[in-house]
C-alpha cells in the first residue's frame, strides 16, 4: 500500500517508518527543510522524501498529484512539551496546517486518514479511560487535538475517506525526547543522581514504542474506522514503574518521590482501583477488532509485560559501570 507519513522523524514516527518497511509498504515522508532526521538515518535511503511542513505544502501537493497515496499517517504536531501546551500555535500551526494537509489529500485521492492523538483529549480523569467518555481537555494542546478530531471525522465522512484516530496513552523506548519521564529518570539514575518526582500515584498504561508502531500498522491493514485508545491493556501505578526502572539499574539508589507537585492537568487514582483494558466501547465491531488484535498479534502481546521485560527496555541508554551488588542492565 502506498502511504504518506508526517512526523516521520519524531519518536513514534521513526519507529512507524521501520514497521512499514518491514511490512513491505511503499511510502513517502514529509520532512521539514533543514531537518537532519537523526532518528531515520539508517533507513532514509529506503523511502521517498518530500521537504516541507504543514505551513508549506507546495512541494507535497505537487508530489501527490503525480504520485498519489492510498493512506496517510498524520503524526506531526508542534508544541508537545509541557511548556508549549497552551501556546496559540497549537491552533495556528497544528489545526490549520492539518486541515490544509487534509485538503491536499482529498484533492489527490487519498482514501484513508490515520491520525495520532493522546489522552490529553480526555483531560484529568481518575478512572478507566474508554472511547465513549466525555472529553474535557484542560490545555490548548488537548483542545486543539480534540477540535481537529471532530473536524476531520466530519470532513472524512462527507468525502467518504476512511478516518481512524488513535489516542496513544503513553509510549516509551528508544528515541524518546530526553525531557520525558522515562529517559530523564534513567539518565539521572545512571549518573547516581536522585531524580525529583511527583508522588507517583498516577495510574498509567505504558506501551513500548515498537508495539505502538505495530498497532498503527495493524490499523492500516485492517478495515476499522473511528476513535480508539491505543495501549497495552495493563495499567500500573507510576511509582511502581519507577521502582522497577531503579531495580534494573541499582536498587540502592534514592528516589525523590513527592518532591515535585502535580501539575493542574495531572490526576491520580487509588492504588486499589480496578483497571480494565482500554480500547473498549459500546461498539461490538470495534471491541471485537481490538480484542482480536491483542489476542493474535505477538508484538502487541509482549508490550510492558512485567514492565522492562528482561531489563532490555533500558538498552537505549548508556549503562553505567556496575557496582558490587547492583543489577546491570543488559
Amino acid at each position: 500500500m502506498r502511504c504518506l507519513v508526517t512526523g516521520a522523524s519524531g519518536f513514534l514516527g521513526s519507529h512507524l517508518v521501520r514497521e512499514l518497511l518491514e511490512c513491505g509498504h511503499s511510502f513517502t515522508v514529509l520532512l521539514r527543510t533543514g531537518s537532519d532526521a537523526e532518528r531515520l538515518q539508517d533507513c532514509l535511503s529506503q523511502v521517498s522524501i518530500v521537504r516541507g511542513s504543514l505551513q508549506d505544502l507546495t512541494a507535497l501537493s505537487q508530489f501527490l498529484r503525480n504520485s498519489p497515496v492510498d493512506a496517510t499517517f498524520h503524526l506531526v504536531w508542534s508544541g508537545v512539551i509541557s511548556a508549549a501546551r497552551n501556546n496559540t500555535t497549537q491552533i495556528t500551526d497544528n489545526v490549520n496546517g492539518s486541515l490544509d494537509l487534509w485538503d491536499v489529500l482529498r484533492a489527490t485521492g487519498c482514501s484513508t486518514f490515520i491520525g495520532a492523538d493522546s489522552q490529553a483529549e480526555y483531560g484529568p480523569y481518575s478512572g478507566i479511560l474508554h472511547e465513549n467518555l466525555p472529553t474535557a481537555p484542560v490545555t490548548a494542546y488537548g483542545s486543539s487535538k480534540l477540535a481537529l478530531c471532530i473536524l476531520l471525522k466530519q470532513l472524512c465522512a462527507l468525502s467518504k475517506m476512511r478516518f481512524v484516530w488513535l489516542r496513544l496513552l503513553s509510549a516509551y523506548g528508544p528515541g524518546d525526547d530526553e525531557s520525558h519521564m522515562v529517559p530523564s529518570l534513567i539518565r539521572a539514575l545512571l549518573r547516581d543522581e536522585k531524580p525529583a518526582l511527583t508522588a507517583g500515584e498516577q495510574i498509567w498504561d505504558f506501551l513500548y514504542v515498537t508495539d505502538a508502531a505495530s498497532g498503527f500498522c495493524a490499523v492500516l491493514e485492517g478495515d476499522v474506522d473511528g476513535i480508539f485508545n491505543l495501549g497495552s491493556g495493563s495499567a500500573v501505578v507510576l511509582r511502581e514503574f519507577i521502582a522497577k526502572v531503579r531495580g534494573c539499574i541499582d536498587p540502592s539508589l534514592l528516589l525523590g518521590i513527592g518532591e515535585v507537585p502535580y501539575r493542574s492537568d495531572q490526576c491520580t487514582a487509588p492504588r486499589d482501583e480496578h483497571i480494565a483494558p482500554p480500547c473498549r466501547d459500546s461498539s461490538a465491531t470495534r471491541g471485537s477488532y481490538l480484542r482480536r488484535y491483542r489476542a493474535n498479534d505477538p508484538v502487541a502481546q509482549r508490550s510492558i509485560r512485567g514492565l522492562l521485560r528482561e531489563r532490555k527496555h533500558l538498552k537505549w541508554m548508556t549503562v553505567r559501570p556496575q557496582k558490587k551488588g547492583s543489577c546491570r542492565c543488559k
